[in-house]
């Protein structure tokens, strides 16, 4: 059992090393903390961590700095994050709300969070299975050519310009589209293709050609749903903290370049507290992930979790803050997506 007071030190150096980026040692603790105690007693908590392995000495005789397992310690002890400035939160909504299509909501979000931490943000787009058709639209360009509109749950907007047999006027779109919705609206895209299947029988004859047509592009629509996506803003802040990566940043750098790679990292990760999951250095035991802190929220749509978000960045890094903006921009991109 660690006495209270030795992991008041240990966050107190955890705190120092973040901002300073130098080995904290007893003396600087006694001069910027209020412990109440000797340098002398100091010297003791901080031997108490080390034993633990909380801390270690990067070099002979000097500080100490936290390690993986002392910055587990410290934001799993972490009561309370740093709130978000009201300018701030004014920023986060008016920026991600002042949005398109989904698109462009998630480009804004991943650029915002990358902002507001200065680290590599990463945004999941909302996986297949998770969303839903909202709406199909068929619009007539001419006599021959009609547009094909894509609407799911999340926001996403996916079209076709497509080709028909001339002479379908507009109200014959109009039957199409309303039946087709009447089918299709509410079912997940994964039971879309099936669902086709029988869609067919309930016209008339006459209309087969064109509804094979709209089937096949249909299905090319949500096949283009079907791939998991992450957008990725901030890279060029891991160059700027390449100093906190012991030996090479490369590996960091080609890892995270690897979608797949990040798609199964965020997949383990589960929310904890503040509603963010944080893996510390080697608890990411995927290669390239060893010297890096990952964050990761969910964002959702009518009450479900539909994707994630989170950072990336070196484990000395500002976790309260950090953790605050992933958890506040997750819950503005799920009010964005509600809406």
């Amino acid at each position: 059992m660690i006495p209270e007071r030795s992991i008041e030190v240990l966050r107190a150096i955890v705190q120092d090393y973040i901002r300073s980026r130098e080995p904290v040692g007893s003396k600087s603790l006694v001069e910027r903390h209020s412990f109440g105690v000797s340098a002398a007693t100091i010297r003791n908590d901080m031997a108490l961590l080390e034993e633990e392995e909380l801390i270690a000495a990067p070099h002979t005789s000097s500080g100490r700095v936290p390690t993986d397992k002392g910055y587990r310690l410290f934001v799993d002890r972490l009561s309370e994050v740093k709130p978000l400035s009201t300018a701030e939160k004014q920023a986060i909504e008016l920026f991600i709300t002042d949005s398109a299509d989904l698109d462009d909501v998630l480009g804004r979000t991943v650029r915002l969070l990358s902002k507001l931490t200065n680290q590599v943000a990463m945004v999941q787009y909302p996986s297949l299975g998770k969303s839903l058709v909202r709406h199909i639209e068929l619009i007539p360009v001419n006599d021959s050519k009609a547009i094909l509109m894509l609407i799911t749950d999340s926001g996403r907007i996916q079209q076709h310009v497509f080709e028909h047999r001339s002479g379908l006027g507009s109200n014959v779109l109009a039957e199409v589209r309303g039946r087709l919705n009447e089918e299709l609206s509410g079912l997940a895209l994964s039971a879309v293709s099936a669902k086709l299947e029988t869609v067919e029988s309930l016209f008339d004859p006459a209309l087969s050609p064109l509804l094979l047509t709209i089937k096949e592009n249909l299905r090319e629509l949500i096949d283009a749903n079907r791939q998991e996506k992450i957008l990725l803003a901030g890279t060029a802040n891991l160059a700027r903290s390449e100093s906190d990566f012991p030996g090479s940043i490369s590996p960091v750098l080609e890892a995270i370049e690897e979608q797949v790679v990040l798609l199964r990292l965020i997949a383990e990760m589960q929310a904890e507290a503040h509603g963010v999951s944080v893996r510390i250095g080697r608890e990411n035991q995927l290669d390239g992930f060893a010297n890096t802190t990952v964050l990761v929220s969910g964002y959702e749509n009518q009450g479900h979790e539909i994707a994630k978000l989170g950072l990336i960045g070196p484990t000395r890094m500002d976790y309260a803050t950090n953790i605050a903006a992933v958890s506040a921009v997750a819950r503005y991109l799920t009010k964005t997506l509600g809406h």
